[in-house]
């Protein structure tokens, strides 16, 4: 497997393009993206878990209950959320686009993210959209900058990868720093790629992925109204299709999990205010899902996350945070060590305290990416979770959001 550039552009037929609009009032900010397949695509996508949901979810889901779609359109700057002409607005994005590009609107997933209860205005949309029809192109960069709300750091990714003797591409681009909590979709992702695989295989490699990947993040502890993960494969690779379990879909699943594990990494180090990666892994847990609950639950503690901030090697914050994840562990078997690139240092043995050198632990804390190290002795399972530090500026950023 290797690492290309060209994100959701990577893999053989896809075009994407982004252009300023109008929705935001910031003309330098670009606000509508498109990605569109030269051919019709098997589809798939996950949606958040909130019961408030955008109108564009709702559209999405009915969109690709056949299994296939052949373009996304998405804006920023308002979430068309909670608006009662939400589904007609989501709607016509569809036709508009479709018309555009002369396909079925049926074939179009949509998605809108920003500020939930204002109406969204459709004129720039439909303006908008044919110079972004007109500014399709091979480089995803522009589709990616065009679905940012709050984020600082463009997120596009993509790997090339051998399914028999076809050179295959998978790659992807991601929205996602504020309101990420570790309940599916928490952000907007939309992968693309030229394997040819059935949707029910792909919407099962998908649902697989995403306990390991975007719902271990958190950032804040919300979970959007809003967000989705969607996948398009338009087969243009020639590979054999992939209709069942087998050697092909282990290969095609281990390549959307590197893409999503690096998006997973670029989300929760551009979360809002954030100076810091977190990275919690808990292994020796008796079972996945407790290792999942306490490496969770150790990456959404605000004290946590607080401490290090402060570059505090606060080990008791992390021993509450598993004490009430619900884990089924014995409190007094647990280490935990901190580790950057300026070292390891171990601060918590046996669920006690151990001398240690707050020097040494501070120089650990102040890179930029911090590695938290816990390890249950009571087991063979392990289980990883992303997230940030909290800072101020999260206050002050989520303080003024909508004025």
């Amino acid at each position: 497997m290797e690492v290309i550039s060209g994100g959701v552009c990577a893999a053989k037929g896809f075009l994407s393009g982004g252009i300023h609009c109008g929705i935001r009032k910031n003309k330098t900010k670009k606000d509508l993206a498109l990605i569109y397949s030269e051919t019709r695509c098997a589809a798939a996508s996950v949606y958040t878990q909130n019961l408030v949901k955008g109108a564009p979810l709702t559209v999405t889901e009915k969109n690709i209950r056949d299994g296939y779609a052949k373009a996304i359109i998405c804006n920023s700057g308002n979430a068309n959320t909670c608006n009662s002409d939400g589904i007609i607005k989501a709607e016509l994005m569809c036709e508009l686009t479709a018309n555009a590009l002369n396909i079925s609107p049926s074939d179009v997933i949509v998605a809108s993210t920003g500020v939930i209860g204002q109406t969204l205005d459709i004129v720039p949309i439909k303006n908008g959209i044919p110079l972004l029809v007109q500014s399709l192109g091979i480089n995803s960069t522009a589709a990616a900058e065009a679905i940012m709300t709050t984020d600082l750091r463009i997120k596009e990714y993509a790997v090339s990868f051998m399914l028999g003797k076809k050179r295959c591409s998978l790659g992807a681009i991601a929205k996602g720093s504020g309101m990420i909590c570790p309940n599916m979709a928490t952000m907007l992702i939309f992968i693309t790629t030229d394997v040819a695989i059935s949707p029910e295989m792909l919407k099962k490699a998908l649902l697989t992925d995403v306990k390991n990947s975007f719902n271990m993040i958190s950032v804040d502890g919300d979970t959007s109204t809003n967000d989705m993960v969607s996948v398009l494969a338009n087969g243009l690779s020639g590979n054999e299709e992939i209709v069942c379990e087998g050697e092909d879909f282990k290969k095609f699943t281990n390549a959307l999990g590197v893409v999503t594990k690096a998006l997973c990494k670029m989300i929760a180090r551009d979360g809002e205010g954030a100076t810091k990666l977190l990275e919690c892994t808990v292994s020796q847990a008796k079972s996945e899902s407790d290792a999942k609950l306490v490496s969770k639950s150790i990456i959404c503690s605000s004290l946590v996350k607080a401490a290090m901030f402060g570059e505090d090697a606060n080990w008791g914050r992390i021993l509450c945070a598993a004490g009430y994840s619900k884990a089924n562990i014995d409190v007094t078997k647990i280490d935990v060590s901190f580790k950057s690139e300026a070292g390891e240092i171990t601060v918590c043995k046996s669920g006690s305290g151990i001398d240690f050198s707050e020097k040494s632990a501070k120089s650990i804390l102040k890179k930029d990416e911090i590695q938290i190290l816990v390890n249950l002795n009571a087991g063979d399972s392990s289980a990883t979770a992303w997230g940030c530090d909290l800072t101020y500026d999260y206050v002050k950023i989520n303080g003024d959001y909508r004025t």
